[in-house]
């Protein structure tokens, strides 16, 4: 009986991991504007599983994260058009804040939409900062207070190292035409 448990919890292992081998976009339609369900075993208040300070957007690929993050990104499909409007504005000069809480359903649900956008949009990823806060919204980073977070997630651009926008919790229109608004916003 314990050979057997030894043979099957690893295969039940890999076998349920986080790692999709081919997009969950192909295998379960897209969910729009739904909540990522947490799973019963797993809940996201639990201080263990939050991400706090700086990170890496490579942590959000790791267990727990990966189920919700992997999930958002497959089912959100960004309006090509404007993706090819945040292609011809480029990149230059514009740096990103996310501000996001890893307990949050808001931030589980935008962050890796938000992320697709990019990818779809080539920004260069090392011009994205990550910052993890805890539900009381704070975070163990020393230029935190001087961004005045209110609630996550929180998307802040700049241009030329002077913030041009924000988008707060939810898009106005949609991430990827908000983005466009706010980087061209004073252009005329």
């Amino acid at each position: 009986m314990k050979k057997i448990l030894f043979i099957i919890i690893p295969v039940f292992c890999l076998t349920y991991g986080c790692k999709a081998k081919m997009p969950l976009a192909e295998t379960k339609p897209a969910m729009e504007q739904q909540p990522v369900e947490e799973s019963p075993y797993l809940k996201f208040a639990d201080q263990t599983t939050w991400i706090l300070g700086y990170f890496k957007r490579e942590q959000l690929y790791r267990t727990p994260h990966c189920e919700w993050y992997l999930t958002g990104y497959d089912s959100y499909n960004p309006d090509t058009l404007v993706v090819k409007k945040l292609t011809a504005l480029g990149a230059d000069n514009i740096a990103i804040k996310v501000v996001m809480g890893t307990w949050c359903p808001d931030s589980r649900r935008e962050v890796p939409r938000f992320l697709h956008v990019l990818d779809l949009w080539k920004f260069p990823p090392e011009r994205v900062t990550f910052i993890g806060v805890d539900d009381a919204k704070k975070s163990p980073v020393g230029e935190y207070e001087g961004l005045g977070i209110q609630r996550v997630p929180t998307f802040i651009f700049y241009k030329n190292n002077i913030e041009a926008g924000r988008i707060i919790e939810n898009p106005a229109t949609s991430l990827e035409q908000d983005i466009v608004n706010i980087l061209t916003r004073n252009e005329k």
